[in-house]
């Protein structure tokens, strides 16, 4: 019994044993320096950064104090690989091995980085994310439809944030997994059973005019089913608008540029995806407004123009009937004598006689003027004609007698033929005793060949 009880091992208290430990992970390992991914990195209020360092195997809690933290001349991302120096410990508060990191610089980029950087190459490449590809968002759709998991805060912060602004558009929900294996098929197949909602002719009244693919922040890992290359092809096919609100504000996924709009988070997804039905509302009011001021004045104008009518109706009721009263008159009395009104008829028709007989005669006149004008410039235009043609004809002369073969045979040439009248123009041609014509300036002499 006593040999038993000599072996009993110390009694630590807990503090005390995670001081033991910390100490002699301090003698052993410190100062340490650790290659590996960063997963999780957050930045609290304080400055200070938490972040895990890990690798195929295992990881590392790290924490960085708002001092090394200033020196950084970079904002660590999830998936990056750097290379961390500090010192090992162990945080007694929770018993955890904990690496105070005193330096952090980039060593590369880590694995997940590097097959998102390929696949974005690759899709870019392809032209998914061009800008001209991406459509307008509209200011007030008749559906809203929503991508994410049931059970996301996401879900509940884009509803509140649809609730308050526009709580009179529907909204339909395609439940999907939204992080681990097999999340990204999910969620490729939930948003096309949205797209069947989109149609004129849909199941659903009204059709779907933008979809929502939202999910909470986390680790590059948690947010990886969104850097799916199936998930981006498939969201590229939408056939609306598309807003992607996956993460915090600085994460990025190959979703985020694939999609029509990239919202910050998915609250931010929400608002983004109808105007406010208080700007709606406020706008109506400022247009009834101006629509009850606009009817009150044409009411008063319309008013005063009717009493100036009726006035103006008055007087010329009255001037019009005295207007006819007259002409009443005067159609009586010249009835009553109707030899005066044959005689001023027949005045009026001698005038017009007179008026058409001088307007034939200065027709007349007018166009003989003409036909002399028209003829003097004819015998003009035939005599510059003619002095053309001369001249025409002259230089043609000139030019015909410069080519005259006779003006050459003049200088002392001769122009040799056969005795059908061929020319002869190659030495060749020349064999003894042939007979050969040769013609000169005044006349022909008849030739032998000789040799």
């Amino acid at each position: 019994m006593n040999e038993l009880l000599s072996t009993k091992p110390r009694a630590w208290t807990v503090s005390a044993l995670c001081r033991a430990v910390a100490d002699s992970l301090d003698a052993q390992f410190n100062p340490v320096s650790v290659r590996g991914e960063i997963s999780g990195f957050s930045r609290a209020a304080s400055g200070h950064c938490y972040f895990s360092i890990k690798d195929e195997t295992g990881q590392i809690r790290c924490a960085m104090f708002r001092r090394a933290a200033s020196l950084m001349n970079f904002t660590p991302r999830d998936g990056e690989l750097v290379e961390v120096r500090g010192r090992l410990g162990v945080y007694e508060a929770r018993g955890d091995l904990q690496l105070v990191v005193e330096a952090l610089e980039r060593s590369g980029q880590g694995a997940l980085f590097e097959q998102f950087l390929r696949l974005k190459a690759k899709l870019e490449a392809e032209g998914l994310f061009d800008p001209a590809h991406k459509r307008e968002l509209p200011a007030q759709p008749r559906a809203i439809g929503v991508v994410t998991s049931l059970g996301a805060a996401a879900w509940h912060d884009v509803m509140t944030a649809l609730q308050r602004r526009v709580p009179h558009i529907p909204v339909l929900m395609a439940p999907a997994l939204v992080q681990g294996s097999g999340a990204a098929a999910t969620l490729a197949q939930a948003l096309l059973d949205v797209y069947a909602f989109t149609a004129e002719d849909n199941p659903l009244s009204p059709p779907v005019d933008v979809i929502l693919l939202v999910r909470g922040g986390g680790s590059m890992e948690d947010l990886w089913s969104f850097n799916d290359e199936n998930l981006a092809r498939v969201m590229a096919q939408s056939p609306v608008p598309l807003i992607c609100g996956v993460g915090h504000e600085t994460d990025f996924t190959i979703a985020d540029f694939v999609a029509d709009v990239r919202a910050p988070t998915p609250t931010a997804a929400a608002e983004m995806a109808a105007t406010d039905r208080g700007v709606g509302l406020e706008a109506l009011s400022v247009l009834e407004h101006r629509l009850n001021r606009g009817l009150l004045r044409q009411q008063d104008r319309q008013a005063q123009r009717l009493d100036s009518v009726a006035a103006r109706w008055g007087v010329g009721l009255a001037r019009q009937q005295e207007r006819q009263a007259q002409r009443l008159a005067t159609i009586a009395a010249r009835l009553s004598r109707p030899q005066a009104l044959l005689g001023q008829h027949s005045q009026w028709l001698d005038r017009l006689a007179h008026r058409l007989q001088a307007g034939v005669q200065r027709e007349l006149t007018d166009s003989g003027h003409r036909l002399e004008r028209l003829n003097d410039r004819l015998g003009f235009n035939q005599g510059q004609q003619v002095q053309q043609r001369a001249q025409l004809l002259e230089r043609a002369a000139l030019r015909l007698s410069s080519v005259d073969p006779h003006r050459v045979l003049e200088r002392g040439y001769a122009w040799l033929s056969d005795e059908r009248g061929q020319a002869l123009t190659h030495v060749a041609q020349f064999q003894p005793g042939r007979a050969v014509r040769a013609t000169l300036a005044d006349g022909e002499v008849p030739l032998k060949v000789q040799g």
